[in-house]
């Protein structure tokens, strides 16, 4: 398998649109969905989302710049949740918990750890490839 490069060699304007622009986006586009329908709210964020933190993380060469990542991702995407249900100003079709940072909370919390988890597939690829290339 090809693995992306790095996300600190690829052009800043490339940096924030993959770190900031897309989880603001995709927060929002969930934060709406909280309002229209459970399932697609849920489907949303979480099976989508967990994938997008893992291969955010899999951009890193170490854990702990994928956690970095994963945290600031889980963050933006979190708060961004809020603000579009905000934006939509309807009842939630979901539970949110209360407070409903508490939400903003666990989005961080799972980014940081997916993005490590990311960075570290990422590194033993990288060490399998440089293997095989031994033998």
């Amino acid at each position: 398998m090809k693995l992306p490069p790095p996300f600190f060699e690829r052009p800043f304007w490339l940096q924030v649109v993959g770190g900031i622009v897309v989880p603001v986006v995709y927060g929002i586009l969930t934060g709406f969905a909280l309002g229209w329908n459970e399932i697609l709210y849920y489907a949303m964020s979480a099976p989508i989302a967990i994938v997008g933190g893992f291969l955010a993380g899999v951009e890193h060469r170490s854990a702990d710049e994928g956690f970095v990542r994963g945290v600031i991702g889980g963050l933006i995407f979190g708060s961004f949740i809020l603000i579009g249900h905000e934006i939509m100003n309807n009842e939630p079709k979901a539970h949110l918990p209360e407070p409903q940072s508490g939400l903003v909370f666990a989005t961080t919390l799972f980014g940081g750890i997916l993005g490590a988890l990311g960075a570290h597939w990422r590194k033993r690829q990288e060490r399998r490839v440089e293997a095989a290339s031994v033998r």
